[in-house]
This record gives structure tokens, sequence and C-alpha cells, in this order.
């Protein structure tokens, strides 16, 4: 064996690559060439140094023991593409966050007191938007991760998680995306009910959009790639008139809202500038091993009714499913559990009521209420309960970005139109569906756990990626998108009529589809 050492020799750029040989056989070289982009300094291990010192530069230079060159070179290169992976960890997904004046976002916290009309929200803020510590009752729940969250706390919660992005900035022209922390939702829910007159339900939301539109990251791209989180649906930033009798504020009317993308808990099917993201649930894990204990628990759990629902009548909506479907629980009874949600007992608000039937239920009915979407349909799925729908606007063209595009393998769809015109009867429907295939629909439903939280601002997970985590992704690649329209003048948001957004957004198109029957706005007058 020859003697190894280690001689420190300067590459050669001839060509932009080194042309080196191994032997292949007795009689023949294989010529093996290794392109180089730039010139550095590297080891090269060999017998002497009489072998080093006969190396020349020319086009037939041999190099001994190849793959032992190959094993010595191996760990500086993985260190060099190591160093240019750390550098580059952020790239495209820098975020810088607005410094907002307090009056937007910490002010509000502030008056807490103020801002339900029928209940204090003050407990529900604590830990950073995630209410008040659950414990575990009844051990339905786990020793820690649960809290009792408001299902309109979302915009805090959501702040609270940014602060802990790895790849924030202080330095906007890096930033990819630029986040708005406006607590928009606890702001209009001041003035939601009794007699205010638009100009107070409007001041806010104007006077944000005004102090954006005079700062220099707004004109970087008029406003495209700034994002916030409206923590309420979205009809209630969508008052389409100047009259104190119409609904909330005109947030997302503003001229400089059109631009920007909003978050909100419920989307608009009928306008371009609004993308659905998971309501908070009452699980916020701190690590790994709460959603992996979590997932287990909800797979060994036994279910006894078939089906269930959580919820209260709508006798003044015409269009409302939800007698029907309780008056189809009651005469189901051996197989149907149901939770009214009414009178000052309303168990409905307490979580360990809601979560126990969830729990207790293979399938969790999920009709619309008072808008196309429910919270319901993100606990059902945390107990892992099957959600069945009765309209594609109350999950599939909603959360695009968090729940599979192929829905019967996690949820069931049966018209609301057959159920209102008695020709859906639930408990057949549910009972002719094959016991393996609702094992993987369960099955389904427990793995989207993860993509359907938060997880406490407090800590990190390590391998699952949360609500939040998905809801970036989505934001940053919709931002990239506009960046590329904005330098080839283009504007896909003229590409379709703004009142087929559904479509386009769900399925790239706008040709007719089954469901365009759901989406008919003369049978949704109340939208």
């Amino acid at each position: 064996m020859f003697p190894r050492k280690r001689l420190w020799l300067r590459r050669r750029r001839m060509d932009n690559s080194i042309v080196t040989s191994q032997p292949n056989s007795a009689d023949s070289d294989s010529i093996r060439e290794t392109n180089l982009q730039e010139e550095n300094v590297s080891f090269i291990p060999y017998a002497d140094e009489n072998s080093v010192n006969n190396i020349s530069s020319t086009e037939n230079d041999v190099i001994d023991d190849f793959e032992g060159l190959q094993r010595e070179l191996e760990p500086l290169i993985l260190s060099q593409d190591d160093d240019r992976k750390e550098v580059d960890l952020c790239k495209g997904r820098y975020i810088y966050v607005h410094d907002l004046p307090s009056r937007f976002n910490n002010d509000l916290l502030k008056q807490c007191k103020l801002l339900d009309k029928w209940s204090d929200m003050c407990h529900y803020l604590d830990n950073m938007g995630l209410g008040s510590r659950l414990g575990n009752p009844q051990r339905l729940f786990l020793s820690s991760g649960w809290f009792e969250t408001h299902q309109f706390s979302l915009e805090v919660v959501f702040h609270n998680r940014m602060k802990q992005y790895e790849c924030l900035t202080n330095d906007s022209s890096l930033a990819t995306a630029i986040f708005v922390p406006y607590y928009s939702g606890l702001d209009i829910a001041r003035y939601l009910w009794g007699h205010y007159n638009v100009s107070v339900r409007d001041w806010d939301s104007r006077d944000l959009v005004k102090w954006l539109r005079e700062k220099p990251e707004w004109s970087v791209m008029d406003g495209k790639n700034h994002f916030l989180v409206a923590g309420r649906i979205t009809w209630d930033f969508r008052r389409a008139v100047d009259d104190d009798s119409g609904w909330g504020n005109k947030l997302m009317f503003l001229q400089e809202s059109q631009n920007m993308t909003m978050l909100t808990i419920e989307s608009s099917p009928w306008h371009r500038n609004d993308f659905a993201i998971p309501y908070p649930t009452y699980f916020h894990p701190s690590s790994d091993n709460e959603v992996v204990q979590w997932q287990n628990k909800m797979r060994r759990q036994k279910r006894r009714a078939l089906f269930c629902f959580a919820g209260a009548p709508r006798p003044n909506m015409e269009d409302s499913i939800r007698s029907e479907i309780m008056e189809q629980c009651s005469a189901s009874k051996q197989k149907c559990r149901l939770l009214e949600c009414k009178n000052d007992k309303n168990k409905c608000m307490k979580p360990v009521h809601v979560m126990k039937l969830f729990q207790n239920s293979v399938f969790c009915l999920q009709p619309s209420g008072d808008s196309f979407t429910r919270r319901s349909t993100f606990d059902s799925i945390l107990a892992g309960c099957i959600p069945v729908f009765f309209s594609p606007g109350s999950a599939y063209v909603q959360y695009l970005w968090h729940l599979p595009k192929d829905y019967p393998t996690y949820s069931v769809l049966i018209p609301e139109d057959d159920v209102k015109q008695k020709k859906s009867n639930i408990d057949k429907i549910l009972s002719q569906i094959p016991g393996n295939k609702i094992s993987a629909m369960r099955e389904e439903v427990i793995k989207l756990i993860p993509k359907v939280i938060y997880n406490d601002p407090r800590s990190r997970l390590k391998t699952f990626k949360d609500a939040f985590d998905l809801t970036i992704k989505g934001v940053l690649d919709r931002v990239e998108t506009l960046r590329k329209e904005v330098r080839e003048g283009r504007n896909s948001s003229s590409d379709f009529d703004e009142e087929n957004s559904w479509k386009y957004y769900a399925f790239g198109n706008t040709k007719e589809h089954e469901w365009d029957n759901f989406f008919r706005r003369t049978n949704r007058v109340r939208y």
C-alpha cells in the first residue's frame, strides 16, 4: 500500500472542467468529466509527492485512485452545499411585518370587555389568543394543549404565530410578502350590533389603508404583496351600501383592499381578493408528540352513534335545511345524536359537550348556518368524525390550501336541495357506506388534523405543517405569482368574471360545472 498524504492543490479551470480518468479494465480507460462552476481550493490524496508533481494541465491527465479522490472530496463538497443552503434558507420566504399604530391591534385587546355584546372576551384572549386552559375534563382531551379558544380570535393567534416565524426580516426590500397585523374582526365586532352609523364602522378600516398607502412598501407592488387576517366571515367586511341599515363595514370593498390578499375564516365565492383559512379549534399542541398522541387517541376511539348534529334551527332563513336535518336526526334516535344550541345553558358553547358528541360519532353533519361555513367542521375533523356537507361552499371551494381536492376521500356531500325537498334520507345514505370505506375516510380525516390546527405560538412543531404553515405557503406562492404578472404586464384577475371566482380558484377555469347551481346568487340573496 502506498502511504497516503494530503497535499493541497489548486484546481485549474480548463474550459470549466477537469478531465479525469479511472481504469475500467486492464486494456482501456474511461474518461469522466467533472464540471466546475468556480475555482476553489481542495485536497487530493496521492501515493507520494512525485505522483502529484507529475500532474500536468494537459487534456490527457490521468488521476490514479479516482474513487479515493471522490471519497476525500465528498465532505468538502457537501459542506459547501450546506453553506449555500444555509444562506438561501429563507430565500423567497422572507416576510416583513408592518409596525402598525397600536390602535389597530394591541389597544383593542385592552378593550376586551367591549368587544362582544354578549360576553366578556378577556379570558378568550389569554395565552396569546388561545384562551383559558381547559385541562382534561372527563379524560376527553390530553393533559396539555387544550384551550377555550373563541372562534373569532384567529387574528390574535395568527399574529403571535407570525412573531415566531423563522423568516421574518426588518428589511422590507428582502421580503416576498408584507404582513399587516390589523385586528379587523375585533374592531368591527364592537359595531355589528347597535345603532352605529357607517362612518363609525368604517373609520379604522379607512384609516388603516390610508396609513398603508403612505408607506414606501406599498408602492413596490401597489399593495399586491400585502396580506392580513380578518378573523370573522367575509360578510362582516362586505357592506355593499353606504346606508346605516347595511351590515358590517366595507373593508374588503375599499380600493386598496382589492390589491391585498385578505385571509378570512370564510371567503366569498364571488370575489377575488379573499381566501379562507381554518377556524381556530380548541387544540393547540406544543410538540409533535402531542399531535401524534391525539391522532392515536382518535384512532382508538369507540363511536357509538352513526351520525350527529350540534346546532340550532334557522326558522327565519327560508333556504335553511337545519330544521329538516334535526327532524331526520330525531327520527333516527338509535343512530343519531342531537345537541341543540339554545337558551342560556347553550351546551354548544362548552368544548366538553361538543367534542364528546363528535368523538362518539362516525359522521358529523355540517349544514350551512348564518353563512356557508362553520367552526364545527374543524371541531369534527379534530375529533376524527367524518364531516357531511350539504353545499360545496361549506368547505370544498373555501379551504383550498388546507383540505384535499379529492373531497370524497374524507367527507360526504348530500345536496341541500335534496334534503329540503325530502329526496334524501341521511340515515339511509350513511348506512349504505361500507365499513372498510368508512375506516379509510376516518383515517384521512385523522391525517388532516395537523393541517387544520394552529400550534401554540410559544413553541414550534418539528415535522408537522400546521394551518399557519400552510397558509404562509399559500400566501407566498400567490404573491410570487402576482409579482411575475406585474413583471410581465399581465393581470390574471381580468381573465375571469369575478362572479366565478370560486370556480377559477378551485379548478383553474370557469367552465360549466356540476356545482353551478349551489352558487347562483339569485338563490342566495342574503349574501
